[in-house]
């Protein structure tokens, strides 16, 4: 990780600044859902464990801490040889259902899940869609 130094010749761990955006349930539990967002580090962990911090209560809407809570009932079973690699996330570092965590437009389970790096500019989306039934 690259380091900047302070006028006292300190070192203190790169800051990265994303465009930060939130849509559906995400957007009403946030302050501001649309805004240039800095934190320490360059990984979508440094981010979300940031905006955990200072939003406790995204955390709880968007990640599953446990295998079940990542699923639901009235998923198709996928066919038992998928074409390409196909992997999960470990458990904890899923989303909830329907819950997802996008790096410019891609899902952080396509890239490298919660340790995709993230470089100045990028744009962040926390997504949790408004769903209605019958």
């Amino acid at each position: 990780m690259s380091t900047t130094t302070d006028s006292e010749g300190r070192t203190d761990p790169r800051t990265t600044t994303v465009a930060l955006h939130a849509t559906g349930h995400v957007r009403d539990a946030m302050d501001q859902p649309h805004q240039e967002f800095t934190f320490e580090g360059h990984t979508l962990r440094d981010l979300l464990e940031k905006l955990f911090d200072e939003q406790p209560g995204l955390a709880e809407m968007l990640v599953a801490e446990t295998e079940a809570e990542a699923t639901t009932d009235g998923w198709a079973k996928p066919p038992e040889n998928l074409p390409g690699t196909w992997h999960k996330n470990p458990e904890g570092e899923q989303t909830k259902p329907y819950a997802r965590v996008l790096v410019n437009g891609k899902f952080n389970e396509v890239l490298d899940g919660f340790d995709t790096k993230i470089e100045d500019e990028d744009r962040v989306s926390l997504v949790y869609p408004f769903i209605f039934c019958c």
